[in-house]
């Protein structure tokens, strides 16, 4: 007697989804490199396929093609790395919605290898802190950048036939005129210049006084 056996098919197993790294780079213009931050990112463990940049794209722009297919892919269980806050956005306002956008899709933030709950009190301050200095920070560079327009100007300004003093004697000059104890004629008789040029130095002084303080606050932040 023959016997027949039933051949039992196997369903194929379930899927399971894993918790991923989504990873996301930015810079500002086309002549800086995202190599870096794409380097890092993998180091924190973000795979190459999951890693979405924007080049070319300020903080303060939020129409970034790829920062918005990379907060679209990002499922509950996942974590969303960054190697700055700032990647993310240079406006405090900007980054709130961000983040509270990831938190609502259960997706958490990680920072440099640092996962931060922005539901626990902490962490919201925190990053709330990290907003706000990456908001102070773009404002300060921006700030920095006009400094330098403005020495630009002023030093246009004194081109042609007017002398003009080295930075060290300009900024004794500036020291002189503001102790008010020295009549422009003096001043004028001192640094060896006419009244025109004379003037053009001070404000050439003053402008570069500022960039420098801009220059030491951003060293300040930096260290």
């Amino acid at each position: 007697m023959t016997r027949r056996y039933r051949t039992m098919w196997m369903s194929p197993p379930p899927v399971i989804l894993m918790d991923v790294k989504i990873g996301y780079a930015r810079c500002s213009t086309k002549a800086q490199d995202l190599a870096g931050q794409v380097a890092w990112l993998g180091k924190l463990g973000v795979e190459q396929s999951r890693i979405y940049t924007d080049h070319g794209y300020t903080g303060r722009n939020r129409k970034r093609p790829s920062l918005a297919r990379a907060l679209e892919v990002a499922r509950a269980g996942d974590e969303f790395v960054v190697t700055k806050l700032d990647r993310l956005g240079r406006s405090a306002r900007d980054l709130h919605e961000i983040v509270d956008g990831l938190v609502s899709h259960g997706v958490a933030l990680n920072i440099d290898g640092r996962v931060y709950d922005p539901t626990d009190p902490m962490g919201k301050m925190f990053i709330g802190f990290l907003a706000i200095m990456a908001e102070f920070e773009s404002d300060l560079n921006r700030q920095r950048t006009r400094a330098g327009v403005e020495v630009a100007k002023a030093k246009g300004k004194m081109r042609g036939k007017q002398h003009r003093l080295s930075p060290l004697r300009r900024s004794l000059l500036l020291r002189d005129y503001e102790t008010g104890k020295f009549t422009i004629a003096d001043l004028s008789q001192n640094y060896s210049l006419k009244r025109t040029s004379l003037y053009a130095n001070l404000e050439l002084a003053r402008t570069e006084r500022a960039a420098a303080e801009l220059n030491s606050v951003e060293e300040e932040l930096s260290a």
